[in-house]
């Protein structure tokens, strides 16, 4: 390497560095800011107005001490609304593509809007989300930090007038330092960010370093105050009989059809509410109004749930509650996020898998208590493949859920349970801004029009290669006015008497002259050739044929012998260029549906 590669390498990597760490660092702060909003709504809404004290997880503790007022479940009917109401007026008054949950809006921006998120995004996002819900509504909080942090790497891109592609990457890689820090997760969020965008098992390469570096920095801001750690405590489970894979197995099965049931009713409800012709800003308070009903029997189906997940893997729920937790929370999500509320859906998607796994795996314990020692190991199994199952995530989120429970002997039952329910759930997804891989990407239109064009070679169109009619250089314009006459030929190679390839003119060449019948004898064809040709071989790759023919602006192409310009093979048109690749193209796309 020399003295200037190297320089111009140390610029590249200190200019990204410095990017990284400034996206970390407001990822980490936004993540605390949110945390604390969270905190004090909840403090103040569910303890002090409703009495509501649910459990918390082992590495979560609130700022406030408890109060040991009782629970006023008629508050659990009307916060929802409440927080609805307030939310609502937020979103709809000053950011409108700030509902529903945050990713998927993050999504949309990497593959279609260029990496641009508009600056108040993030903090009505923030402020929404936060009432929602601490107010009662059901969500995650993942959804408005990937917001913060990917409104910011947007908003550091545009500022610092970079271009679309560095402003996609740093708009990922905020949005996985975001989430990797709020759930103490930072080698999952890295992964997610890179991984969250495509529904086929496919990653964003460019997106992984940026997004590592940025989630290391976020995730030491926010741990450095509240608390190094996981998320969850998990006593030590094992793995040690293959046999346990069976129970494991139907548990892929069982997370897979409520995967299912949950999409289906989080977009049923999307749907029911964006076609009532009622005003946007009040819809989230009708969709909290229902939350309340159902929290005002099934109260463990509100807000967030973490601490149940706790003691589900500590064994200490019942099937019948775990039931309640499952369903109610699929529906009282489907109405707080599906009605226009701000949350996300990873943390409704945690508990609800936790809690399908608990019922599982107490089940299994029952009937075969020497084959399933521990319930709680199908609950953290049963995050993972849950979330799989409405994400088309499995590598990002069996990290997840390993550094969220600090669990990491369960990795291979997890494999296995993701792995399944991912390739049984691959037609649905919760986010619907997910694209099928990078070909459908329009973010990647033009990388991946190089990359085909680049693995065709001009040999690979040798039945596509048009014989021309040969024109002597010693022809006189009148013998070549006959030859054009019947001709639809465009393109004319000049041949000399030993059949040697010298020069090409074009009817456009010609058109000044060709009516003058005073030159008839006196010009002959080897006048008129350029012969600077502008030629290609057959190993050469079809991108580099249509650079030529698009910068000179010509149709066809003489392609000539490998080491030989004086040798024609024949021409190669464009539209044989452009429709070699449409083939091509197809033929992929329909082998990837095959598979």
């Amino acid at each position: 390497m020399t003295d200037k590669d190297f320089q111009t390498t140390f610029s590249v990597v200190g200019k990204w560095t410095f990017y990284c760490v400034g996206i970390g660092l407001v990822a980490g702060l936004g993540a605390m800011i949110f945390h604390v909003l969270c905190d004090v709504g909840f403090h103040f809404f569910m303890h002090q107005l409703a009495g509501y004290h649910p459990p918390s997880p082992a590495g979560e503790h609130s700022m406030f001490p408890q109060p040991q007022n009782e629970l006023l479940r008629y508050m659990l009917l009307i916060l929802p609304c409440v927080g609805g109401l307030l939310s609502g007026f937020l979103v709809y008054t000053f950011a409108p593509e700030a509902e529903g949950h945050g990713t998927d809006a993050a999504i949309d921006a990497y593959h279609n809007k260029g990496g641009l998120i508009r600056a108040r995004v993030p903090v009505i996002k923030t402020i929404a989300s936060a009432i929602t819900l601490t107010s009662g509504g059901s969500g995650g909080r993942e959804g408005p930090i990937a917001q913060i942090g990917a409104g910011f790497g947007s908003f550091l891109a545009t500022r610092l007038k970079l271009s679309r592609r560095e402003r996609r990457i740093m708009l990922a890689a905020g949005m996985g330092a975001g989430i990797g820090a709020i759930f103490r997760a930072p080698l999952a969020g890295a992964l997610f960010s890179a991984e969250v965008l495509y529904k086929d098992p496919d990653i964003e390469p460019e997106v992984l370093i940026p997004s590592g570096m940025a989630s290391v920095v976020a995730y030491c801001v926010f741990c450095s105050v509240f608390g190094w750690g996981s998320l969850f405590h998990s006593p030590d489970f094992t793995f040690r009989d293959p046999v346990e894979l069976l129970p494991y197995t139907v548990l892929a099965l069982v997370v897979a059809g409520f995967g299912w049931l949950y999409v289906k009713s989080f977009y049923g409800v999307t749907g029911l509410f964006r076609q009532w012709k009622i005003p946007n800003h009040v819809k989230p308070a009708i969709g909290g109004l229902i939350t309340g009903i159902f929290g005002f029997f099934l109260p463990q189906t509100l807000s967030f749930g973490y601490g149940y997940m706790q003691q589900a893997i500590n064994n200490e729920l019942s099937i019948l509650f775990l039931l309640t937790i499952c369903i109610g929370k699929i529906l009282t999500t489907s109405f707080t996020i599906g009605s226009g509320g701000s949350g996300g859906v990873f943390g409704p998607s945690v508990v609800i898998g936790g809690a399908v796994g608990g019922v599982v795996g107490k089940l299994a314990n029952t009937l075969v208590p020497g084959l399933v020692n521990h319930p709680g190991s199908f609950v953290v199994v049963g995050m993972a493949g849950f979330f799989t199952a409405v994400s088309n995530t499995p590598i990002s989120t069996i990290i997840f859920i390993s550094e969220m429970t600090n669990s990491y002997h369960l990795l291979l039952p997890s494999l296995l349970v993701c792995s399944i329910a991912y390739m049984i759930s691959r037609k649905y997804t919760i986010y619907v801004k997910q694209v099928q891989n990078k070909i459908d990407s329009p973010a990647h239109a033009g990388d991946f029009f190089v990359d085909v064009l680049e693995s065709i070679r001009v040999r690979d169109l040798k039945d596509r290669l048009v014989q021309p009619t040969l024109v002597r250089n010693d022809m006189p314009m009148s013998r070549f006015k006959e030859i054009f006459s019947h001709t639809k030929q465009h393109y004319f190679p000049v041949v000399d008497k030993q059949n040697r390839f010298v020069s090409i003119f074009s009817s456009t060449d010609i058109r000044a002259i060709l009516f003058d019948k005073g030159l008839d004898d006196l010009v002959v064809m080897g006048d008129i050739g350029t012969k600077e040709i502008i030629a290609t071989t057959p190993s050469e790759d079809l991108n580099t044929v249509l650079a030529r023919l698009t910068i000179k602006n010509i149709d066809s192409l003489p392609v000539v012998k490998e080491g030989d310009p004086y040798t024609l093979i024949g021409m190669l048109p464009r539209r044989a260029v452009v429709d070699f690749y449409n083939r091509r193209v197809e033929a992929m796309k329909k082998r990837m549906d095959e598979e």
